[in-house]
This record gives structure tokens, C-alpha cells and sequence, in this order.
């Protein structure tokens, strides 16, 4: 190999790295407490353009206007969606992420998830988003409205006025509240996150990168940023004893307004329901060994809301240990049949259609084959007669 030859191909290693570092940066950059994304600094200005180019990529800003979708073949009325991939323990350690996906099934409605890797983000740079025939919506929040109105699927239907009112005010405390507390926890122990839920980098991000590089990257970009963020909505502020205490209080407000009842508020679930699932499933979900104190309260002082997380899990995630286990973004849809399976099962039933033919083929070839024996003796006999007549 020539010094030229081997510097070529450590550039092109060198281009692969830096391309597969590039799109672990991307898939980073998400927001897993909040739907909502903003840029700020080095962003901003990786995102400026020309007013001509401005000019040629106007679009309206309504939420469901028409975009460049990825994926372009889709089917009619199928929603696909874009999430974070799998994890070992729970299917997805976005509570935004899970929420989205616990709505569509409770709703029965027919869903997708695309393998993209974490590397895709909506036009408002989120996770998870969704497309509908040729449309992208993000934010879980307005994906859930939106498709209540489009399949007509609305839970809250059989509220009444007050009972809306308590799901709107519960809803902020989960999403702009609860959400803060563990985010700070997950910040400040992101050995404990990657452990907690047995997390795998090269997995989730399809990335040939060893894990050992994946896991400090992860740690230095998901702590710092979220550690900003929650400091940002004042959360940081507070000592860690403080901060776990403001944890403790919601998660008692949400066992005392669900008491006895099956689901928040009566026997069906409704959006609270899924909200609240969503965010207590990052809580309750996580291995056993690590020590998480909101989890520990929980199981502790909240056995009904472990009771809720059950109901809901079975309700809406009957194959949770299917997912969990092969990690497999559609567990729900039918599988097609492997090739090698096809060609098996070929195989057997053709063996079984025609054994006995074969069979019966075998004997006959055996019969004609005596039967031959037998003429050839008898013109042998013949010949001998014969020549005896003749002498």
C-alpha cells in the first residue's frame, strides 16, 4: 500500500467519523422534557438565509401546512411516526414520544413508526412529530388535536365542564412542572440514565461508534444542555433535597384526585390519563438497582398510580415485552413472511403432496422392473426352444 493509498483511506475513516459525530449532534439535539424548541447562538446563525432565500421557502405557519415529508409513499389516512428509538425498559424515555404513540392505540388508530435513527426533526426541530398524508405535525399536544379532529376521536368528550378544567390544570402541573423534576435528576446522574434504562447508543443511534465514546458524547451534550434548560425554568435554582420535595408534592396531588377510581376520572381513560402514564412510566419504569428517590415515593406512597401505570400499560401496550425485547419500533404490525421461511414451508409441502406419489412412482418402477425381468426370460426361454428344433 502506498503512502498516498493510506492516506486517502484514513481520510475517508476520518470523513465516516465525523459524519456519524455529526449525526449524533443532530439526533442530541432534541428537547425530551418540552415539544417546544428555540435557537439560540451558533444555531441561529447555522440557520440564517438570504430574503431571496427566505422568499423561496415561505410557507404558511399554520402547524399543518404542507411540507417535504420523508417519507413519500405513504399510504392514505396512515399517521407515521417519528420518535426516539427503543430502550430495553420502557418503549421510549421521551414521555412526549410515548404519549403520542399511547394515544393512537387507545384510539385504534393504524400508525407507523419509521426507523430514521433519531436522526430526523420536524420544521420546529422536535421529536416526536408525525406525517399524515403528506402533511407534518409536531408538538405532541397539537399531533393529539389534530387527529382527534380528523378520525373524530375525542376522549374528553364525556367530561364535564369542571372535570375539563381539572384535566387542563393537571396536564400543565405533568408537562411544565413533574417533567422539571426528574429532568434534573436525569441531568445531574447521566451514568444513572444510561444504567436506569439500559440504554445503547450504537442502537439507538445506528452508529458504528463505540459505546464507550457514544456514552461520554451523550453525557456531555444531554447534561449540560437539560441542566441550562431546567435552570432556565427556574427549577435549577433549588438544592437537590428541595427539588426532590416539589416532586414528591405532585405526585400526591395526582394519586389524591385519581383515589379509588380506575382511571382519573371514572372507568375509561381519557387524555389525563395519557399524559399522566406517559410521564410516571419514565418514573416508575427504570432498573430496579438504581437509586431513584421519585420512583422509591411512588411505589412507596402511590400504589395507585403504580395501579394506573399497570392499567394503562395493558391497556394500550399489551406487547410492552416484546418491544422491550427486540427493541422493535412495530411489534404491532403484521410481520411478512421470511424468505427462508417461505422456502421451508415450500419445501414441506411439497414433501407432503407428493411422498406419496413418489412413492407410489418407486413401486411402479419396481413392478415394471420385474415384469421386464420376467419377458426378457421368457424370449430367453424361447430362443433356447429354438435352437433345439433347429440341431
Amino acid at each position: 500500500m502506498t503512502v498516498a493509498t493510506e492516506a486517502e483511506n484514513n481520510t475517508t475513516v476520518a470523513e465516516k467519523e465525523n459524519k456519524e459525530v455529526k449525526d449524533l449532534k443532530a439526533a442530541l439535539n432534541e428537547e425530551t422534557p418540552s415539544d417546544n424548541k428555540q435557537q439560540t447562538g451558533d444555531e441561529t446563525k447555522d440557520t440564517e438565509k438570504t430574503e431571496g432565500e427566505k422568499k423561496d421557502e415561505t410557507t404558511n405557519d399554520d402547524n399543518t401546512s404542507k411540507t417535504n415529508v420523508h417519507k413519500v409513499n405513504f399510504e392514505k389516512d396512515v399517521v407515521y411516526l417519528y420518535q426516539l428509538s427503543r430502550t430495553p425498559l420502557i418503549p421510549s424515555i421521551s414521555p412526549n414520544c410515548l404519549k403520542v404513540e399511547t394515544w393512537l392505540r387507545l384510539n385504534d388508530i393504524k400508525y407507523e413508526n419509521v426507523d430514521h435513527k433519531m436522526k430526523f426533526r420536524s420544521k420546529k426541530g422536535q421529536l416526536p412529530f408525525i406525517e399524515l398524508d403528506g402533511t407534518e405535525i409536531a408538538d405532541s399536544s397539537l399531533i393529539i388535536k389534530e387527529l382527534s379532529q380528523k378520525f373524530r376521536k375525542e376522549l374528553d368528550a364525556n367530561l364535564t365542564n369542571e372535570q375539563k378544567l381539572i384535566s387542563h390544570a393537571m396536564t400543565s402541573m405533568i408537562e411544565n412542572h413533574l417533567v422539571w423534576v426528574y429532568t434534573y435528576w436525569r441531568s445531574k446522574n447521566m451514568d444513572q440514565i444510561i444504567k436506569g434504562y439500559k440504554l445503547n447508543l450504537q442502537h439507538a443511534f445506528g452508529s458504528r461508534l463505540p459505546n464507550g465514546i457514544l456514552n461520554f458524547y451523550f453525557k456531555i451534550t444531554y447534561g449540560r444542555k437539560n441542566l441550562k434548560k431546567v435552570k432556565a425554568m427556574g427549577m435549577g435554582v433549588h438544592s437537590t433535597e428541595e427539588i426532590i420535595q416539589l416532586g414528591y408534592d405532585d405526585l400526591k396531588v395526582l394519586s389524591e384526585l385519581l383515589a379509588d377510581k380506575p382511571f382519573f376520572f371514572g372507568d375509561e381513560p381519557t387524555t389525563l390519563d395519557v399524559t399522566a402514564f406517559a410521564h410516571l412510566a419514565q418514573i416508575l419504569y427504570i432498573e430496579k438497582s438504581t437509586t431513584f428517590a421519585l420512583r422509591d415515593y411512588m411505589q412507596e406512597n402511590c400504589s395507585n398510580l403504580v395501579g394506573l401505570c399497570s392499567r394503562m400499560k395493558e391497556r394500550c401496550l399489551p406487547d410492552w415485552d416484546e418491544i422491550c425485547n427486540t427493541l422493535d419500533l412495530n411489534t404491532h404490525l403484521p410481520k411478512p413472511p421470511k424468505e427462508e421461511e417461505k422456502d421451508s414451508k415450500g419445501e414441506k409441502k411439497e414433501t407432503k403432496e407428493s411422498k406419496e406419489g413418489k412413492e407410489g412412482d418407486k413401486e411402479k418402477a419396481d413392478v415394471e422392473e420385474k415384469e421386464g425381468e420376467k419377458d426378457k426370460e421368457v424370449e430367453e426361454n424361447k430362443e433356447k426352444e429354438e435352437r433345439v428344433e433347429d440341431k
